[in-house]
């Protein structure tokens, strides 16, 4: 009976402390503040932008934890090595929260933070470089960016080895479901027994409970509307679109009269790309002002015949545009797509569907200016030829002649200089060009 009574006793006591002890550290976690930052769909130079306006926001406010909430398949790697530094850079305590994947770029920035989390659905991994064309990156570009996710792991304390098979498909984990010739990604539970992270978590009140921050204050970064036009217009696959958009919309409003609304696309597309490009840093006022700069000389060229101007603002135009670039081979691809497309499309526009159309053909002046529809530059004088006359002024070789029918006509010589009150003959009449010669006192 007495046993009885100690046994319960002592799961009366333990029960008590454990009430306490949650209880302690709930109030110890009061008054701190979590920052939760969504890293979320490709990670581009525009997203650069929203995790250092996020992190400082956290510094000014002095939070205790600030937590990267991945869901992404990768992206750039400049953009990728600018935010890992960030993270690395801060002083607050950084935790990678994996909600579901952290798949290429994502990777290297879960490994820059000080811990890594997952839900149980989370992956990891598969970090291989690849140009914009899908195919791998040459070798000196792989072998940095094997160097930096090796890098990444080892400043935590982390097996430099499964980070490189994230990027080297050459190295060989069929346990983990990597054979030779695939890149390793590993789930929450193999990212667990390789050292790859600290816990998993199914929520986020669950995370907080895992990192002692169970009532703590916390706060979510949200992307402002500037700043997702900047993650929109920043990706590698938006920018020959907004261009080739630009260049057709040009292009048509050659065909319509005044400013339309080709020309207002045209416009509205280029202030997209400049507007995101200086949103995320890319572009700066100086870039700005050298595209209108250009853009005014091209206008200038259609008042100033010569070509100089319009080729100069034409060269400024594209100047700006790789000034803006985040990668000049990018953009070089992205303005020979959108010239090729542009050119293609007025061809068929106007060859194939313009034929067909009605209301394509009121943009483009199909009417030709000839002599069968009436159209004539100048009356055809053929009846003055084998006329005589008398020069009024000498000829050089060009001058006026009075005709012995008492008309006045303005002609020119065969090359020849001809004296005033010479007798001459109408040799030749081409449009309003009178050819004369002289005649000789025998004739």
């Amino acid at each position: 009976m007495k046993s009885n009574n100690k046994f319960f006793a002592i799961c009366a006591l333990l029960l008590i402390l454990s009430i306490i002890c949650a209880s302690f550290d709930a109030k110890s976690a009061e008054g701190k503040t979590v920052y939760f930052i969504p890293i979320e769909n490709t990670i581009e130079k525009g997203l650069v932008h929203f995790i250092k306006r996020s992190i400082q926001e956290a510094e000014k406010e002095k939070a205790d934890v600030i937590v990267f909430e991945l869901n992404t398949p990768g992206g750039a790697l400049e953009a990728a090595i600018e935010i890992g530094k960030m993270i690395m850079d801060t002083d607050i305590k950084t935790i990678a929260y994996v909600n579901k994947h952290a798949i290429s770029a994502g990777a290297y920035i879960a490994l820059r933070a000080d811990q890594i989390y997952y839900h149980p659905g989370g992956t990891i991994g598969s970090a291989a470089v690849i140009d914009s064309n899908g195919n791998a990156a040459e070798v000196k570009v792989q072998s940095f960016w094997k160097a930096e996710m090796r890098n990444a792991a080892e400043l935590h304390g982390r097996d430099p080895m499964f980070a490189e098979a994230m990027v080297d498909s050459s190295l060989n984990m069929p346990e983990y479901g990597a054979e030779k010739g695939e890149l390793l990604t590993l789930t929450a539970k193999q990212a667990m027994e390789v050292g790859y992270g600290e816990g998993i978590a199914k929520s986020r009140a669950e995370l907080l409970k895992s990192i002692g921050m169970e009532g703590a204050k916390v706060q979510e970064t949200e992307e402002t509307f500037a700043e997702k036009i900047a993650r929109f217009v920043t990706n590698m696959y938006t920018i020959p679109i907004l261009l080739t958009i630009s260049g057709l919309g040009f292009v048509l409003e050659l065909y319509t009269p005044g400013f339309g609304i080709p020309g207002f696309i045209g416009l509205l597309a280029l202030f997209l790309f400049f507007f995101g490009h200086f949103i995320a840093g890319l572009a700066g006022l100086e870039t700005v002002v050298l595209f209108v700069l250009g853009v005014l000389l091209i206008i200038a060229e259609l008042f100033v015949p010569g070509g100089i101007i319009g080729a100069i603002g034409f060269l400024s135009v594209l100047l700006s545009l790789f000034l803006a670039a985040d990668h000049i081979g990018h953009m070089a691809v992205s303005l020979f797509i959108a010239g090729s497309i542009s050119i293609f499309t007025i061809f068929i526009l106007s060859k194939v569907i313009g034929k067909r159309m009605k209301w394509f053909k009121k943009i483009i002046l199909n009417d030709s200016i000839s002599t069968e529809k009436g159209y004539v530059s100048n009356q055809n004088r053929t009846d003055l030829i084998g006329k005589t006359g008398v020069t009024v002024t000498a000829l050089r070789p060009a001058g006026t002649v009075m005709t012995d029918g008492e008309e006045r006509l303005d002609v020119v010589t065969e090359g020849t200089y001809i004296e005033k009150g010479k007798k001459v003959k109408i040799v030749k009449v081409e449009g309003s060009r009178i050819v004369v010669r002289a005649i000789n006192e025998n004739e």
